[in-house]
């Protein structure tokens, strides 16, 4: 919400030395986030001036039409001689009143203004836009045309209003008095202790018979319906420039006299209110549900297909409105003009249940400043006030005549009371207070106060979001200051750290960074086309997802069941800005839906849930396990003196798998494998033992081109996932001193020849089963391809082979029988053969 000062001081005898920043410091220690202060025309200097066009020259031989003026500016360029000026503009003529800047004047932006030649002429000056002095588009996309009663000479910046400081005030969802100067005004007026003029308080006629027919027949989504009628309004009648001038400092553009009047109330009083061109509404106006299949073609020209929960504005042909949201076409205002526009309206100032305005809004996707206002609330006694205030500007400023009927619906209700303890607000603040300063509070925010020690608060009808006595504690304490409430630093008991879980996750962390990867936390939010991008199977269970019901984007509204279109969605954005060479890891939770659904009950809020609560509440959750995933693209080692560098691939997945594993304690089996977006000759499937059975906890390896073309990756992507969970449960990261032994070590190399198709992974296994007890360690040195020494599709594989003993020095022989046996085991289960 925007709020001028000026326009703030009409309601608040503010002091004369307050600025901007000052009523800001008040707002914000009173609980208003006023996020910042513009000053308008600060960096604004004269002369600008009225001016009165007196010849135009088209300028011929240019590429685009330029005009050569001249312009009456009275006494303002000390002659009283006619200033000349180009201008490429075309939207005034001849005896137009304008702005004119004259030499030695400075416009926002620092663009000082002088005298200069272009296009063979010389300018004195320059006929002035509204953009051009920070005004924002006044609708005419050109030139500033002034009304003809306006005087030549002028001073424009004290016309036009110029020079201003206005507040950005950031509303939260429960302060919808907010979103108007009224209610800002009540509390800069409680900020400083000072008497607020309220701009409601009118006199306002009763109703009568007489007034323009009205059925609401759903109660219950308007409790109140206030319907006024204004004749005769002149069709070429514009909005003065303070009207339009605050409409465009509080952020809204000025369309014509009728629609400029009721934004302007709206914002000033906080009720939105719609004009409807009395000649184009046929009956009675109604207020119902919309029926199944109407359709409304909306002021913004879109034609809209209506829900049955939609509140509709209608008259005899159907729907003329959406109700608290935007009029439709059919019955829209005319703009001004010589000899035709509206000259008869009828003025709208409903209330409207906030639930469905919102539901509506968001269903249409249709935000607009009456809707934002319904669904926080407004105080449903203004609206007459409003319409009042509304009819009264038409008529003073469009020389209309109000009829004498006036129309109000009314859904009996009674005023919101709550019984609250005098000494609940210091309970809560911690800080006494005394009856007196609760009282005192409570009745400056409009508040009726009665009891002693036990009071009766009734609520005014501006602050619907005071339901109970917390909220009464929290105004008491807010405007008291929350600057004033003690702080006590809390005192965690001894003894507690991190959890088990807590400290594994840190560690990872710290493992995968100091291996070079960059930590990218992503949202948990996919769409289900990414499931066809990264080649899963039709019946793959990571294709069952959980379903948001309202997601913050259309495009993405289900939950992840992998960790993987975040990463590689962040790898593709960093490569696409220039970064190619990418390591980037993250751990986080995925979300899997159980076999069975359910619907959560809901939980009090009075007490503390017991444990079967809190059960039930999780049975019906999705399952939500913890993963670490990493991507890899582009250089993992870099080209320098030190040698070529080399690029970053598969291995270094499975690399930081094995990272993961070692952190958790967790023994982690690395086999070949084939799953979706791995490429198939190139994906390691990672497997833990648990309760005497082998578990699938994720794959490593490098990506499949298709995929990498589908989501757009650099060539040669490597990725890893893991389940976190399942190794914390299956591992032991219990601390263990490493075992120095006395006795020497004994390595012998082998060299195995096998099918070019045969894992590596397959061959170790055999090597380390067969070699025993006495194998320490085993580690693959190269790798080897060569058809005319090995044989089409072989390869050979070098290992070297540690052998110790705890408790004696191996010999020779017994080196060379563990050895003999491993690589006999390993002939025996992949046809493996030594090496001639």
């Amino acid at each position: 919400m925007r709020v001028p000062l000026s326009w703030l001081r009409e309601y608040v005898d503010l002091p004369a030395t307050e600025t901007g920043r000052d009523v800001q410091a008040k707002l914000i220690s009173a609980g208003l986030e006023v996020e910042t202060v513009e000053q308008l025309g600060h960096d604004l200097k004269g002369p600008l001036v009225v001016g009165q066009v007196l010849t135009i020259e088209e300028l011929e031989g240019f590429k685009k039409p330029i005009r050569f003026c001249t312009v009456d500016v009275g006494q303002a360029n000390g002659t009283g001689e006619p200033q000349e000026i180009v201008c490429g503009a075309r939207n005034f003529a001849v005896g137009d009143k304008v702005v004119v800047v004259l030499p030695g004047a400075v416009l926002p932006g620092n663009f000082a203004i002088a005298a200069r030649k272009t296009y063979g002429k010389t300018s004195h000056g320059m006929i002035c836009s509204g953009d051009e002095l920070g005004m924002g588009d006044d609708g005419s996309h050109g030139i500033i045309v002034l009304p003809q009663e306006t005087e030549v000479g002028k001073d424009a910046i004290e016309l036009l209003e110029l020079v201003d400081e206005v507040l950005d005030i950031a509303v939260t969802a429960n302060r919808g008095d907010c979103l108007s100067i009224r209610g800002v005004a009540r509390e800069t007026a409680i900020a400083y202790g000072l008497p607020l003029r309220d701009p409601a308080l009118l006199d306002v006629p009763g109703p009568n018979a007489f007034g323009y027919p009205v059925q609401v027949s759903d109660p219950v989504g308007c409790d109140r319906f206030t319907a006024r009628t204004v004749t005769g309004l002149s069709p070429e009648a514009r909005s003065p420039i303070w009207l339009q001038r605050r409409l465009q400092k509080v952020g809204m553009r000025p369309i014509s006299l009728a629609v400029d009047v009721t934004n302007y109330v709206m914002m000033e009083v906080g009720q939105p209110l719609h004009a409807y061109d009395r000649t184009l509404v046929q009956g009675t106006i109604g207020v119902r549900r919309a029926a199944e299949g109407e359709k409304l073609v909306t002021l913004d020209g879109v034609e809209r297909t209506l829900h049955t929960e939609d509140l509709v504005i209608t008259d005899e042909r159907g729907p003329i409105g959406l109700a608290g949201v935007m009029g439709g076409a059919n019955t829209e205002i005319a703009d001004h003009a010589e000899s035709e526009g509206t000259t008869d309206v009828v003025i709208e100032a409903a209330h409207f249940d906030a639930v469905s305005i919102a539901r509506t809004a968001r269903r249409h996707k249709l935000s607009s400043e009456a809707s934002k206002r319904f669904e926080r609330g407004v105080d449903p006694q203004a609206s007459s006030a409003a319409a009042q205030r509304t009819v009264d500007l038409l008529t003073l400023l469009a020389g209309g005549t109000a009829e004498a009927g006036v129309t109000e619906v009314i859904a009996p209700s009674a005023p919101h009371t709550i019984a609250v303890p005098a000494d609940h607000p210091d309970k809560v603040a911690g800080v006494v207070y005394g009856r007196e300063t609760v009282v005192r509070r409570l009745q400056e925010i409009g508040c009726d106060v009665y009891g002693q020690d036990e009071l009766i608060v009734t609520v005014p009808s501006w602050r619907p979001d005071l339901g109970e006595g917390n909220d009464l504690a929290e105004e008491v304490i807010r405007l008291e200051g929350y600057e004033n409430l003690p702080s006590t630093l809390p005192k965690p008991p001894s003894g507690r750290g991190l959890t088990h879980r807590q400290r594994l996750h840190r560690r990872v962390g710290r493992a995968l960074a100091g291996a070079g990867y960059v930590e990218a936390p992503n949202y948990p939010f996919v769409g289900e086309q990414v499931f066809d991008q990264l080649g899963l199977d039709a019946d793959d269970p990571a294709r069952r997802v959980v379903r948001l019901t309202n997601p913050l984007n259309d495009e993405e509204p289900a939950l992840r069941t992998s960790l993987l279109p975040g990463l590689l969605a962040a790898l593709r954005r960093n490569d696409g800005r220039g970064s190619h060479d990418l390591a980037l890891f993250e751990t986080g939770l995925v979300f899997l839906p159980r076999e069975e659904q359910g619907v959560a009950g809901q939980l009090p809020v009075d007490r503390r849930p017991t444990a079967e609560e809190i059960a039930a509440i999780d049975a019906v959750l999705p399952e939500q396990p913890r993963h670490v995933a990493a991507v890899l693209a582009g250089a993992r080692e870099q080209a320098g003196w030190w040698g070529k560098g080399r690029p970053a691939d598969w291995a270094d997945a499975v690399e930081a798998a094995r990272a993961v594993a070692a952190e958790a304690g967790a023994e982690l089996i690395v086999r070949k494998g084939q799953y979706g977006p791995w490429h198939p000759g190139r994906c390691a499937e990672l497997v833990v033992v648990a309760d005497g059975t082998e578990r699938v906890v994720g794959h490593a390896g490098e990506l499949h081109p298709r995929v990498l073309k589908a989501l757009g990756l650099p060539a040669r992507t490597s990725a890893m996932e893991l389940d976190l969970d399942v190794l914390e449960k299956v591992g032991d990261d219990t601390p263990r001193a490493p075992g120095i032994s006395t006795f020497p070590v004994a390595t012998q190399d082998v060299a195995l020849v096998v099918d070019a198709y045969v894992p590596h992974a397959d061959v170790e296994a055999a090597l380390r089963e067969g070699a025993g007890e006495l194998l320490e360690a085993i580690r693959l040195f190269d790798v080897y391809e060569n058809a005319e020494q090995l044989g089409d599709g072989r390869k050979s594989l070098a290992y070297a082979l540690r052998f110790r003993a705890g408790d004696r020095t191996l010999t020779v022989d017994e080196a060379s029988a563990a050895r003999d046996a491993a690589v006999a085991l390993a002939g025996e289960r992949t046809g493996a053969v030594l090496r001639g």
